[in-house]
Formats: C-alpha cells, sequence, structure tokens
C-alpha cells in the first residue's frame, strides 16, 4: 500500500458515489484513504432524497486528525455543499502545504439533485480554482464556473483556458455530457493538453463517475506517478469499471471498482 489520500467529501449510502467511491478507487490502485466527511445523503440508484450537513468545525477537526497523525500525500475534494464548507476545504488545503489538491467540483447528483448551493459557485471559482493541483469539472460545471458554453469539444477546450487562467495548475475536462458516438476527456495544462478519447459506452450504470475518476487520479499523485501518468490510468481504471459495472439498482447503478480483483 502506498500513497496517502485524504477526501473530503460526502457521503453516499447507495455505495455508489461520494467517499465510498472514493475509498473503493484509492483502495483498489494500492492507495491509502482516509476521509473527512462533509455530509451524509439518503441516496440509491434513482437520485438522492435527503442530506444531513456535518457541522463544519467536525469537518474540521476530522482533517486534523487525518494530518496530524497519519498525513497526506494527496488531498481530494467532492461535495462540500456551502460556501462555508468550502472555506473549510481551503483551509485544510493550507494546513497541508506542498500536498496536491483533485478538485472535483460536484454540483449535480446523477439523478439530477443539487450537491452546491448557488453562492458556493464563487467560493469554489476563488477558494479553491487557484488551490487545484487538478481540477475535474463535467461540462455543467464547467459552465457554472466559467459562464461559457461547453457543449461541443471546443467548448471545453475554451472552457478549460479560461479555468487555468483562474488559477488552476491542470484541468481534466471531462466530455460524458457532450454529444458523440466517441467520449473525450482533455487533460489541460499550461505547457499543453493530452486528450483520452473511447467509444462511448451505452450504458445506464455510471453512478460515481465523477468522484472515482477524480480519487483515482488524487492516487496517483499520492504514489509520486507525473500527472498524465496518472491521470492516464485513472481514465483506464474508470473506462474498465463501466464496461463491467454491475447492474444494480433500477436507476444509474454504480461502477465496478473491484475488477481488478477479477483480472488476476
Amino acid at each position: 500500500m502506498r500513497g496517502r489520500v485524504l477526501i473530503i467529501a460526502g457521503s453516499d449510502s447507495g455505495g455508489g458515489a461520494g467517499l465510498q467511491a472514493d475509498i473503493k478507487a484509492v483502495t483498489m490502485l494500492g492507495g491509502y484513504a482516509a476521509t473527512a466527511v462533509t455530509a451524509i445523503t439518503v441516496q440509491n440508484t434513482l437520485g438522492v432524497t435527503g442530506v444531513h450537513p456535518i457541522p463544519l468545525e467536525f469537518v474540521e477537526a476530522q482533517a486534523r486528525a487525518v494530518l496530524d497523525d497519519i498525513g497526506a500525500d494527496a488531498l481530494k475534494t467532492g461535495m462540500l455543499g456551502d460556501a462555508a464548507t468550502v472555506a473549510v476545504a481551503a483551509r485544510i488545503i493550507d494546513s497541508a502545504a506542498g500536498v496536491p489538491a483533485v478538485i472535483d467540483p460536484v454540483m449535480i447528483a446523477k439523478g439530477g439533485a443539487s450537491l452546491l448551493d448557488a453562492r458556493a459557485v464563487e467560493a469554489v471559482r476563488t477558494e479553491l480554482i487557484p488551490r487545484a493541483a487538478l481540477l475535474t469539472p463535467n461540462a455543467p460545471e464547467a459552465e457554472a464556473l466559467t459562464g461559457l458554453p461547453a457543449t461541443t469539444t471546443d467548448d471545453l477546450r475554451r472552457a478549460g483556458e479560461a479555468l487555468l487562467r483562474l488559477g488552476a495548475k491542470a484541468v481534466l475536462m471531462k466530455g460524458g455530457h457532450v454529444a458523440g458516438e466517441r467520449l473525450v476527456d482533455i487533460l489541460m495544462t499550461p505547457e499543453g493538453e493530452t486528450a483520452f478519447e473511447a467509444e462511448r459506452i451505452d450504458t445506464v450504470h455510471t453512478h460515481g463517475t465523477g468522484c472515482t475518476l477524480a480519487s483515482a487520479c488524487a492516487a496517483g499523485l499520492a504514489q509520486g506517478m507525473e500527472l498524465t501518468a496518472a491521470v492516464a490510468r485513472a481514465w483506464d481504471y474508470v473506462h474498465r469499471a463501466i464496461e463491467t459495472a454491475p447492474g444494480l439498482g433500477s436507476g444509474h447503478g454504480p461502477l465496478d471498482h473491484g475488477w481488478p480483483l477479477r483480472k488476476r
């Protein structure tokens, strides 16, 4: 086991997204996952029906307990919910000086429930993006953060450039919401870009894809991998996890996070 990842995010009772997906991804890629829980959600493959925020002082105390004892080689943020929790996440990142942060700007659950209030979007823009070693927005999130359209791959590039100007060191622009037979994600840095492309998988079982991808990237960075290599491994892991999804539930089902176990 190599690479300690502290995950600051919400819990998914259905196990497909949130902290549960994060922990599975980091573990399956050989890392060690620790958590600071920001909220408890009531959800399954059909959607989110309840959210219970964790008190801010308790979120910060969880992170402090982990950092003071176990330590971290990378941080990953997921569901934060409101501007006050975004501010806490920013303080946690600052307290772990030199530790790269993967910021997944979670805004909307797969079933459509809002997971970030409108006032928090500006806080993400000003407090988290400048602290991001890697930002991983999907198209709707990129639109909300930049005010630019993100309906084509070229749109994603333009939004990515805007996010780099806001201070992110790198952005992984996810193309799952962009129409087309092929899926194209683009890793962008000030030095250039790398595209990750594959035939789109026709499935509804994609719950937790964003959480899983961001945490898989964080695991790679925690293990000392170069950014492009970490993203490439994470991308392949998630692609295979979607291909082998078990088909659980009556809605947007979870991925098969454990597929590498059956490959051996």
